[in-house]
C-alpha cells in the first residue's frame, strides 16, 4: 500500500511510519521539509515538498498536520496560523485529491476532542454534539467539515478525535515532565476537569485498524474508555515518577498568563470511545496507571 502522511514528522506521524514501514508500505510524507523526513521517519520514507511530486497512485491518505495548539497564547497572528495549518492545507490537500484520475481509497484526518468544547461531566459519545463554542471546538468542527468534502470525490473518510496522547518521546507529557521532578507538580486549577488520555501504542493502533477497515467511516474518538479527572492524573503521575504532586496551579494565574489559552486546561472532555469498542477496537492500556507505568522508564 502506499500510503501518504501530512505531518508525518510529529509525534503520532513518526510513530505511524515506523508501525508501517515494518509492515512493508510505501510511504511518503508532505512536509515543508523534505529533507528532513528521511531523518526522522526512517530512510525509505520519501520526502516531498508539493504534492505534485507524488509520481506513484496514492492508496490513503493520513492527515495529522497541524500547528501545536497549546505551545503559546492565542493571539490573532497564532490563531490564523492554527487555522491555515489544518483548514488551509486540508483545502489545499482536497484539491489535490480532485485533480488525481485515481483517488486514494481512504482519508483518515486528524482531529481532537476538543470538538466537543468544555463538556463538564457530561459523558460525550461520537453521537454527542458540540457542548460549548470556543475556539478549539470552532477549530476542529472547521477542520472536520473540510475533509468531510473528499466524500464527494468517493473516498472514505475518517475523523479522528484524538485525546491526550502519552508517549515518553514527546507531547503532552514532555511539557510536565520538569515541574513534577522537580516536586513542583499538581492539578490544574481545582483538578476536576476530565482529561482523555490514550497510550501512544493505542493511538498507533486505533489508527491502522481504522486503515484496513473498510466500513469505518465519520468520527471516532480517540482515547482510552476511562478518561480520569485532572487531580487523579496529576497524583497518578507523581506516584510513577515517584514525586510529590500536591502544589496546584491555580485558575487564576492561568488565566492571567496565558489568556484564552487557559479555557483548553482548565476545561476538559469526559470522552469515551464508544463507535471503536463497537467496532472491535481491543485498547492495549485502559488504566492510566499502567498507560505511564509502561513509559515510566523512558520518562
Amino acid at each position: 500500500m502506499h500510503i501518504l502522511l501530512t505531518g508525518g514528522t510529529g509525534l503520532i506521524g513518526r510513530q505511524l511510519c515506523q508501525h508501517w514501514l515494518a509492515q512493508g508500505h510505501r510511504l511518503s510524507v508532505w512536509s515543508r521539509h523534505p529533507e528532513q523526513v528521511a531523518k526522522l521517519c526512517g530512510g525509505q520514507v520519501q520526502g516531498v515538498a508539493r504534492l505534485q511530486d507524488i509520481n506513484q497512485p496514492v492508496d490513503a491518505v493520513i492527515n495529522l498536520a497541524g500547528a501545536p495548539i497549546a505551545d503559546r497564547p492565542w493571539t490573532h497572528k497564532r490563531k490564523a496560523l492554527l487555522w491555515s495549518s489544518r483548514i488551509g492545507l486540508t483545502e489545499t490537500l482536497l484539491a489535490w485529491l480532485d485533480g488525481l484520475e485515481h483517488k486514494p481509497g481512504v482519508l483518515i484526518s486528524g482531529s481532537a476532542v476538543g470538538w466537543y468544547g468544555d463538556g463538564g461531566e457530561r459523558e460525550l459519545t461520537e453521537d454527542s454534539g458540540p457542548v460549548q463554542d470556543d475556539f478549539p471546538s470552532q477549530l476542529c468542527i472547521a477542520w472536520e467539515e473540510t475533509a468531510q468534502r473528499a466524500e464527494s470525490f468517493g473516498v472514505r473518510v475518517v475523523l479522528v478525535r484524538t485525546g491526550l496522547v502519552l508517549a515518553a518521546e514527546g507531547g503532552f507529557l514532555s511539557r510536565l515532565l520538569l515541574p513534577f521532578k522537580l516536586a513542583l507538580g499538581g492539578p490544574i486549577g481545582n483538578g476536576r476537569q476530565w482529561m482523555p488520555w490514550v497510550h501512544i501504542k493505542d493511538q498507533i493502533a486505533l489508527i491502522d485498524f481504522l486503515l484496513h477497515k473498510t466500513d469505518a467511516r465519520g468520527p471516532y474518538n480517540a482515547c482510552a474508555p476511562q478518561p480520569v479527572r485532572n487531580l487523579e492524573f496529576a497524583k497518578t503521575l507523581g506516584k510513577v515518577l515517584h514525586r510529590p504532586a500536591f502544589m496546584p496551579m491555580p485558575a487564576f494565574a492561568l488565566r492571567i498568563g496565558l489568556g484564552e489559552l487557559s479555557g483548553l486546561l482548565l476545561g476538559g472532555q469526559r470522552a469515551v470511545p464508544q463507535r471503536l469498542l463497537a467496532a472491535g477496537f481491543t485498547f492495549q492500556f485502559t488504566e492510566l496507571h499502567a498507560a505511564l507505568d509502561d513509559l515510566s522508564s523512558r520518562l
